[in-house]
Parts: structure tokens; C-alpha cells; sequence
């Protein structure tokens, strides 16, 4: 029945299909996931007609089974037009790889003759170096990160003890509020200056007196003569011909030493640690001196923290014993080199004239936990006899994550003290003692000012016939 349908559909085809059944069977082979047919040559193949519904089944062309001798060739022309653009792409890549390296070897050619002709320079370059100011200066910028990284923290001396090393040392219960006496143990120079009782009063009454009787004097833009009497014949001796001699009068009390205060900040062209206590030269208004400052906080209350080193972007006070000079006055500060040269290191204005402002240095010692029970924890390598401990027990102590305690009880003799806190410790947070003392500056003040070498950015010269001949 079934074999009457197809032959009804197929007609002819199928018998002649049949007969090469029959002629010869069909080769099947199987390549991975293909099963390749061979058919004979001699039998046509079979081709079934599609109804439309079927041909749009077959949407794409790699869908299709029907074509596939067609495409082939397709795809064939399409790989060799594809070689032959690699085939391109890859001659141009050649001939640019020989392109770079004709330039690359053009420059190692070039760098050549360069080390050739700096080779003078470099052998003059470490000629004026100084082997001991590198040496210094490479400690001072460590001395610089650590205040920056650590500020005030400082270790226990294991041979002296600390009672000893840190005997002008107190502990304050606050450092804003807690009385500082500004008369206290004050230091011999202070014999040799003068204070005033209200300085700003001072300063108003001298303007005052000084516009009135100003209205006497010379206007601006007059020529006048003046006869200075008792000349000390150094002045003439140095007085160099060609060179202006500046006059300046003084107002009352600009002749006596106080102690001045200046409010600077540091230029930004300038890069070196400046620490405190090192010599630095001033220009204040019309006075020129060499002095060594210290450095402390510009802050509203009555004690100022002392800092160690001259910050870049925030406004200090630099304290010095010099001449009394009223405000406004523009400050300069330099510091100068080995050679003579003078570096601008900072500038500002002239804050005041008060021996009374309380400059205070603060240590920190530190300690950690050895053990921790709730409130209560055993705290080691803040000191180390029994002694110290006793000592320092009334001072506060404080941890870097905000808690507050203080010292309840020493533990055996070699420095371990049992701690109360406010609140449990965690195990990684580090006890803090806090100590200060009052600081003055040193009496360095002076007014000879070596004249500063002409300032030139590249301080090795080399001489240009010396790199030419080689």
C-alpha cells in the first residue's frame, strides 16, 4: 500500500533511484559528528520538491542541505580573497617592523654620541659635593617623616631612667584648660629684656604720637638735607661708594630686645625640612639679623604646642629674641647655604611682641597591652624599673582608640603596671602618656648679616670646552 503511494508521488524517480540501489549499494562514513555519503555518478541524486511551508524553514543559508555544492564554491573564493588580504596585511607589518628598526638603531646611535659628550659632565659631577651635608641632610628628612608619621612620640631610654631623662616633664589634665603659671622658672635671658604691660595700648598711644607729630616733619617728594651728629666711624668704614645708605627712624622702645613673634608660611618653592632651632635669616621691616627660632602652633588658647619642624601649608609662629618692632611688618626668611646663597624658606608678617606666650613641647611615651581582663589590663615597655612606674603614676593615660585610664599599681620591677581604663581595650590598641614642658628660645640674635652670594639654580658648573674637546 505504502510502496503504491510513493510510487503515485515520486513517479520515475524513485524506480530509477531504486535501480541504482540495486546497481551498487550506498558508502557511508562517519567524521566526527558528519556522516559523509557517497554517491555514484552514474545515479542522479534525488531531489525532493518543497512546499512553500518548507521553504521557509530554511531561513539561512548555512540551514540549508540542499545547496551545499553551490556554496562550496562560494566559500572557496571567499577563503582565497581572504588569504590574499592576510597575505597583504602581513607584508605591510614587515615592512613597518623595518621601518622601527632603522629608527631604533638611528637612536642607540644618537644615545651613543650622547654618553659620549656627557661623559665630561659626568666625570665633574661629584666634585662639589659635600659627602657630610648629604649625610645630614638625608637624617633630617628622616627625622622629618617620622614627626609626620609618629609626632611626638619618642622611646624610654634603656639606660637612664626615666624619672631622670624626663624630669622638667609634667602631665596636664587638659592642654586647653588646665593653668599654666607664664612666670614660672622663666630662664636668665629673660633678665635682658623688656615686656610691656599691654602691648597693643602701647602700640596705639606711639601711632598716635607719631601721626601728630608727623604733621611737622617733611612731606613726601621733598629733597632735604639731613647732618647726623656722633657717627661712629665704623659706618664710614663700611659704607661702600655707589651703594644707597638707608636712614630709619625709630619709635619709642624699637631700640630694646623682647621676645617677637612672627606668623609665616612656608613658600612652596621650598622643599628641604627646615627643623627648628637652626639659623635662619630674617627680614623684619627694615631690620636684617640672623637668629635660630622655634616653631609653634598659631592657635586662640593660652598655650601653644611646640613644633618641631617648619609644616608646608599651614601658618606657624616663629619666635626669636630681636629688636621690639611694632606691627604691621612684612617678614622674610631665608636660610643660607654653604656658598653664600640664600634660599627664600618662608614668608608672612610680624604677630606680636610677648615674652608671656606659653610655647609647650609635648612627648608621648607609649606602651602595649600584655594582657587584658574587661576593664583592667597589664601594660608593658612604657617603662621599665618599678620606680618609674611609681613616678609617673598620677599622670593620665589615654589610648590611640579614645579610651582614658590611668595607673593603678606597679608589677614586679622590671616596668610592667596594671592599667584601669574607662572601657575594655581592644588587643591592637596602643596606651599613651602624655608629658610637656615649656620651651624659650636660644639668645642667637645677630645683626651681621653676610652679604648673599648671587643666587644661581644650577650651583656645578661645568665648563662647555672641556665637553667639546672630549
Amino acid at each position: 500500500m505504502i510502496g503504491k503511494i510513493t510510487s503515485l508521488l515520486l513517479g520515475d524517480k524513485m524506480e530509477e533511484a531504486n535501480e541504482c540501489v540495486d546497481h551498487e549499494e550506498l558508502l557511508e562514513t562517519e567524521e566526527g559528528e558528519w556522516v559523509i555519503v557517497n554517491v555514484q555518478e552514474s545515479c542522479p541524486v534525488l531531489q525532493l520538491e518543497m512546499g512553500p511551508l518548507e521553504n521557509l524553514l530554511i531561513e539561512h543559508p548555512s540551514m540549508s542541505v540542499y545547496n551545499m555544492r553551490g556554496q562550496s564554491s562560494d566559500e572557496e573564493e571567499e577563503g582565497d580573497d581572504r588569504m590574499e588580504e592576510q597575505e597583504d596585511f602581513m607584508e605591510e607589518i614587515d615592512s613597518q617592523d623595518g621601518d622601527v628598526s632603522e629608527g631604533e638603531e638611528e637612536e642607540e646611535d644618537v644615545e651613543e654620541c650622547e654618553t659620549l659628550t656627557e661623559s665630561g659632565r659626568d666625570d665633574h659631577y661629584d666634585e662639589k659635593i659635600d659627602v657630610q651635608e648629604e649625610r645630614e641632610m638625608v637624617e633630617r628628612y628622616r627625622q622629618a617623616r617620622s614627626d609626620q608619621m609618629f609626632p611626638d612620640e619618642v622611646d624610654t631610654p634603656l639606660d637612664i631612667s626615666a624619672r631622670v631623662r624626663f624630669q622638667r616633664y609634667r602631665g596636664l589634665k587638659s592642654f586647653r584648660t588646665s593653668p599654666w603659671d607664664p612666670k614660672e622658672n622663666l630662664p636668665r635671658d629673660y633678665s635682658r629684656i623688656f615686656q610691656f604691660q599691654n602691648f597693643e595700648r602701647t602700640r596705639k598711644r606711639v601711632f598716635t604720637e607719631a601721626e601728630e607729630e608727623g604733621q611737622e616733619g617733611a612731606m613726601v617728594g621733598w629733597y632735604v638735607t639731613i647732618h647726623i651728629k656722633e657717627v661712629p666711624p665704623s659706618v664710614m668704614e663700611h659704607f661702600q661708594r655707589g651703594r644707597p645708605l638707608v636712614l630709619v627712624s625709630l619709635l619709642p622702645h624699637e631700640q630694646r630686645m623682647s621676645v617677637v613673634h612672627m606668623l609665616v608660611r612656608r613658600h612652596p618653592g621650598n622643599t628641604e625640612p627646615i627643623k627648628s632651632k637652626e639659623e635662619l635669616v630674617f627680614q623684619c621691616g627694615f631690620r636684617r639679623f640672623r637668629a635660630s627660632p622655634i616653631f609653634s602652633q598659631h592657635t586662640s588658647g593660652d598655650k601653644h604646642k611646640l613644633e618641631r619642624f617648619l609644616r608646608p601649608n599651614t601658618p606657624i609662629v616663629v619666635s626669636v629674641y630681636a629688636p621690639i618692632t611694632f606691627p604691621t611688618a612684612g617678614v622674610l626668611v631665608f636660610k643660607q647655604r654653604a656658598n653664600g646663597m640664600q634660599d627664600l624658606v618662608a614668608t608672612g608678617s610680624l604677630l606680636k611682641v610677648d615674652p608671656d606666650r606659653v610655647i609647650v613641647k609635648r612627648i608621648v611615651l607609649s606602651g602595649h597591652p600584655f594582657k587584658i581582663l574587661r576593664k583592667t589590663a597589664v601594660v608593658r615597655y612604657m617603662f621599665f624599673n618599678r620606680e618609674d612606674v611609681l613616678w609617673f603614676k598620677p599622670v593620665e593615660l589615654r589610648t590611640k582608640w579614645g579610651r582614658r585610664g590611668h595607673i593603678k599599681e606597679a608589677l614586679g620591677t622590671h616596668g610592667h603596671m596594671k592599667c584601669v581604663f574607662d572601657n575594655q581595650l581592644p588587643s591592637q590598641d596602643t596606651i599613651l602618656m602624655h608629658l610637656y614642658k615649656r620651651v624659650y628660645p636660644h639668645w642667637t640674635f645677630d645683626p651681621h648679616v653676610p652679604e648673599p652670594a648671587s643666587w644661581v639654580k644650577n650651583e656645578a658648573v661645568v665648563n662647555p670646552e672641556e665637553i667639546e674637546m672630549e
